[in-house]
């Protein structure tokens, strides 16, 4: 058997030894792919359309448009891109081309999009995020696809997983931290802004690219395969997979409870609390205790398995959000103290959840021949972009209908009332909700186990 390995590919030799340890070293360069995309998240959300509303006159409801159609359309991009992937064979792999390509698409686009003319229109703009969002989807997809691919070990891939969450995420800090640099030297200097984070953002993107696709061979495709069915027969095949519903609908849950808390977040510490010159050091906090709480996480995952860890993780959350309603205007220890314990549990759910789709589709691998992983990720991102999109358009309607009203000085008591209420009861219950979708997950490590024996046998059988 020695002698046999010994002249396999060295991906055969990647796929056929699961359990072996991952350099950190090659993990960190793998990881550093999440720069870029992480980072990109904060401009596009917050600070490109109010730059390219006050600085360049592009009206606001137009502006709106034009990001809703563009974010409808990154969604619809996700699993055509996930299928396509799945579906390649070529020389160098499934996932390196796409990515490659995707990356020179993402990287014109942001010259497009953080260093625009003076007299840019709506078409300049429109243009710019079709193709961003398009070299977005082509990198991201068959990135999180080929990260479940590197290792089939139960707990590396958690591992995995959570060097890409600590490495994007102090991307997003960087990018959260660079306006308030600029905002120092050169006030109200807009283009200066954008182009600050916009060269953040490729930078990152062509150091990403240069490591991250040398760090590890991908896999050979799998000896058996199923017969290819058309597009929308396949991605019906796959939201009939319990286990990947299960992970889905979760993490639709977890997502709608951070976003409710996010959307609300200033006006419950500035307006409820009385503390506004808090509010943005708070996020802050919040925001760096979650990094560092990764690595914890992944502690707890190997002792007590991924699916186990997600629920104690939403369990936690809850016990915070409802120690909100104890919470006195003004006061500002208590809030501190679970502002930083929802830090050190934020990352939780989302770390977990994200290791579990790879087990997920593995599972569905053995079970019907064929390798989705890459269309497994992309429908796990549309349910997050989906609980993104639901929790702001439940937060604010509600608070508004209970009759807060942020631009006035004398909300009332009921309103105040209202407003901590769903800052409070809206994330727990979300939380609540994810733990018992994920409680009865069918594939812990033993099951995940036997799973792998299975498919490295039917993968190697040829080989030998």
């Amino acid at each position: 058997m020695a002698t046999i390995l010994s002249v396999l590919p060295a991906d055969t030799a990647l796929r056929s030894t699961p359990r072996g340890r991952l350099s950190a070293g090659r993990l960190v360069a793998f990881s550093s792919l999440a720069l870029p995309i992480y980072a990109a998240q904060m401009p596009l959300n917050v600070y490109l359309p109010a730059i390219y509303a006050q600085h360049y006159g592009l009206p606001l409801a137009l502006l709106g448009t034009i990001f809703l159609i563009e974010k409808l359309w990154g969604t619809l991009a996700d699993p055509l891109i996930g299928t396509l992937s799945d579906r390649t064979a070529g020389r160098i792999g499934r996932r390196k081309p796409w990515i490659a390509a995707g990356g020179i698409l993402f990287g014109l686009a942001g010259v497009a999009l953080f260093f625009p003319p003076a007299d840019v229109g709506p078409w300049w703009l429109g243009s710019a995020l079709f193709v961003f969002y398009l070299g977005w989807s082509m990198i991201q997809i068959p990135y999180l696809a080929w990260s479940g691919e590197i290792s089939g070990d139960y707990h590396e891939r958690t591992r995995i997983v959570t060097y890409q969450t600590v490495v994007g995420s102090a991307a997003l800090l960087a990018v959260l931290v660079l306006p308030t640099i600029v905002d120092q030297i050169r006030p109200g200097d807009a283009p200066l802004k954008l182009g600050a984070m916009g060269a953040a953002i490729l930078l990152a993107l062509i150091l990403a690219l240069l490591l991250a696709l040398r760090a590890f061979p991908e896999p050979p495709l799998p000896a058996v395969r199923a017969e290819r069915q058309p597009l929308l027969a396949t991605i019906g095949i796959v939201l009939r997979d319990g286990p990947l519903m299960r992970v889905l609908l979760s993490d639709f849950a977890v997502t709608i409870g951070q976003n409710i808390r996010g959307t609300l977040f200033v006006f419950f510490v500035a307006i409820y609390m009385g503390l506004p010159h808090w509010a943005s050091g708070l996020f802050l906090l919040q925001f760096i205790f979650g990094i560092t709480a990764g690595p914890i996480w992944m502690a707890i995952a190997r002792r007590l398995g991924k699916h186990r860890t997600a629920v104690i993780g939403e369990l936690v959350q809850v016990v915070i959000n409802l120690g909100l309603l104890l919470v006195v205007p003004g006061e500002l220890p208590l809030l501190l103290a679970l502002t930083v314990a929802q830090g050190l549990a934020q990352g939780s759910g989302n770390l977990m959840l994200r290791a579990m789709v790879a087990d997920a589709a593995d599972r569905h691998r053995l079970e019907t021949g064929e390798d989705r992983s890459a269309l497994f990720f992309s429908v796990f991102s549309i349910s997050m972009k989906g609980g993104m999109a639901a929790a702001v358009g439940l937060a604010l309607p509600l608070v508004a209908w209970a009759g807060f009203d942020p631009a006035s000085q004398h909300n009332s008591h009921e309103a105040l009332r209202a407003l901590l209420l769903l800052f409070a009861l809206g994330p727990a219950i979300a939380h609540l909700l994810s733990a018992w979708l994920v409680w009865h997950f069918p594939i812990d490590e033993a099951a995940h186990s036997d799973i792998r024996r299975a498919l490295d046998a039917r993968d190697t059988a040829p080989a030998l």
